[in-house]
C-alpha cells in the first residue's frame, strides 16, 4: 500500500500537459521510468537469452590508442564552415543532442579558428610574461609542467553561439546545430596567478594582453582581477594533452568568459595599465545597442539552458512516459534551478539537477513527462546563484534589439507534433 502511494506521488503532475514531479529522479523514483514504465519490455525473453554468433569467435586485438565503435561514427561535429577564400577560418559545432552527462569528448569540442590550426612543436613553444612586471619570464612546456596543477570542469561558449535565434523565422537544425558553439571539459593546468606573482606585477597594472601563436595573432585584453581569480594556463583536456584544435600545447582558460578570450596556442602575456583595444575587441566581439552605440568587454556569458532531448532529430515514437533532458550553464557561477514547461510556457515545473552542480560548468537537468500524443511545445529556463533568470526571446529582443550579434541567451522552444516529429519554433 505504501509502495503504491509512493509511486502515485512520484507520478504527480506539477505543471500543465503532463509534466511530472522531479522526485521521480530521486532515490528509487527512477524505477518508474524503467523499461516497464516506458512500454519497452523485451518481446521475446528466449531470443534475448540466445548467445549471439559474435560471442563464439575471438574479438579484435588491442591498440595503442582507443577508438570509438564504428557504429557511433555518425556522431560528429556539424556546421563545419570555413569562410570563403580561407582554409580553417571558421567554426564547427558540438552535437549536443548526441551526448550525455556534462563532459564533452575532446574530439567533439566545438572549434572556432581565425586562421586555421597551427602545427606547433612542443619543444619549440614558449610563453612570455612581460610588461609591467618586476621580472619578465619565459616558460617552456617542461617548466610549466613542474608547477602545481589544478583541475576544473568548466564550459567554453562562443559569444556568437545561438544567435540564429534572432532571425524572424526559426532555423530548423539540431540542438547542436543551433547551440553547439559550446562545450564543457575537465581542464588541468597552472593557475595564472602563480605565474604573475612570480613575475611580480606592478601595482599600476589593471589589465593584461593575451596573444596566441596562430597566424591571426589572436589577442584579447583581460582584466587583472580575472587573471588573479580563476584564470588557468591549461595544458590538459579531459586527462590528456590538449588537442591542436583546442590550443595545443597550451591555452588560456577564463572560466565563464566568452570563448574568444580564452586564447589558444598561448605565446605571450603582456601586463598593462589598461586594455589594449585590439581589433578583436573593437571591430568585433562588441555588443551593439538599439541606439547604434556598442558595449565593450562584455565578457561574462549569461545564464542559459537548452533541451537536448526530445529535440530536432530525436523524435518521439508514441504516447507515454518520456524524459526531458538538457543542459544549463552560467558564467556567473552555479545553476540554482531549471524549470521546464510542456505547454508553451503557460505553466512551469522544477526539473531535477543531476550531480555534480559546479560553478561555470554544465549542469545536466532532467524532467519526466507523460505525453498524451497531442501537439505540445516544450522549453526550459535556467536560474543561477546570482539571481539571474534566462529571458524569453521576446524579452531579450525588446531589451537589446536586433543589431546585437553576441551573447544570445533566450529560451528556445521545441514543438512536438502529434506524430512525434520535433521542430524548432519561436514561442
Amino acid at each position: 500500500m505504501l509502495e503504491s502511494k509512493s509511486k502515485e506521488a512520484a507520478l504527480e503532475s506539477v505543471a500543465g500537459n503532463g509534466l511530472l514531479h522531479r522526485r521521480i529522479f530521486i532515490a528509487q523514483g527512477t524505477a518508474l521510468l524503467g523499461a516497464g514504465g516506458l512500454g519497452l519490455l523485451t518481446p521475446s525473453l528466449a531470443a534475448a537469452q540466445r548467445l549471439p554468433n559474435l560471442a563464439k569467435v575471438p574479438g579484435k586485438s588491442m591498440s595503442g590508442y582507443g577508438n570509438r565503435s564504428p557504429y557511433e561514427a555518425h556522431i560528429e561535429r556539424n556546421n563545419i564552415l570555413s569562410y570563403p577564400g580561407t582554409t580553417g577560418s571558421g567554426g564547427s559545432w558540438t552535437p549536443l543532442e548526441s551526448l550525455e552527462g556534462i563532459i564533452t569528448p575532446s574530439a567533439l569540442h566545438f572549434e572556432r579558428h581565425h586562421s586555421g590550426v597551427p602545427d606547433i612543436k612542443p619543444e619549440e613553444h614558449r610563453l612570455l610574461i612581460h610588461g609591467l612586471v618586476d621580472r619578465p619570464l619565459v616558460f617552456d612546456l617542461d617548466a610549466l609542467s613542474r608547477y602545481p596543477m589544478v583541475s576544473r570542469i568548466q564550459f567554453i561558449e562562443c559569444s556568437g553561439n545561438s544567435r540564429v535565434g534572432e532571425g524572424a523565422l526559426p532555423v530548423q537544425k539540431t540542438c547542436g546545430g543551433l547551440h553547439g558553439l559550446l562545450s564543457c571539459s575537465e581542464w588541468s593546468g597552472v593557475p595564472l596567478s602563480i605565474l604573475l606573482d612570480e613575475a611580480g606585477v606592478d601595482p599600476k597594472a589593471r589589465w593584461l594582453l593575451a596573444e596566441g601563436a596562430d597566424s591571426a595573432a589572436m589577442t584579447r585584453s583581460v582584466p587583472m582581477a580575472k587573471a588573479m581569480d580563476d584564470a588557468l594556463i591549461a595544458l590538459y583536456q579531459n586527462g590528456e594533452r590538449l588537442r591542436p584544435s583546442n590550443g595545443y600545447p597550451m591555452r588560456l582558460l577564463l572560466p565563464g568568459y566568452e570563448g574568444n578570450a580564452s586564447i589558444k596556442w598561448l605565446r605571450r602575456i603582456k601586463v598593462t595599465s589598461g586594455p589594449t583595444m585590439t581589433r578583436n575587441e573593437t571591430a568585433e566581439y562588441t555588443d551593439t545597442r538599439p541606439d547604434g552605440s556598442s558595449l565593450l568587454f562584455t565578457f561574462e556569458m549569461e545564464v542559459k539552458s537548452v533541451i537536448t532531448a526530445p529535440s530536432l532529430g530525436r523524435s518521439m515514437r508514441q504516447p507515454g512516459l518520456y524524459e526531458i533532458s538538457g543542459l544549463a550553464w552560467s558564467g556567473a557561477g552555479r545553476i540554482s534551478k531549471v524549470e521546464v514547461s510542456v505547454d508553451g510556457g503557460k505553466s512551469w515545473g522544477l526539473a531535477a539537477l543531476a550531480d555534480p552542480v559546479l560553478s561555470k560548468s554544465f549542469t545536466r537537468f532532467r524532467a519526466a513527462w507523460r505525453w498524451n500524443g497531442t501537439p505540445a511545445v516544450i522549453m526550459s529556463r535556467a536560474f543561477d546563484e546570482s539571481g539571474a533568470q534566462q529571458p524569453s526571446r521576446k524579452q531579450l529582443l525588446e531589451a537589446r534589439g536586433l543589431k546585437r550579434n553576441y551573447h544570445y541567451n533566450a529560451i528556445q522552444s521545441w514543438k512536438i507534433a502529434a506524430n512525434g516529429e520535433v521542430t524548432n519554433v519561436h514561442a
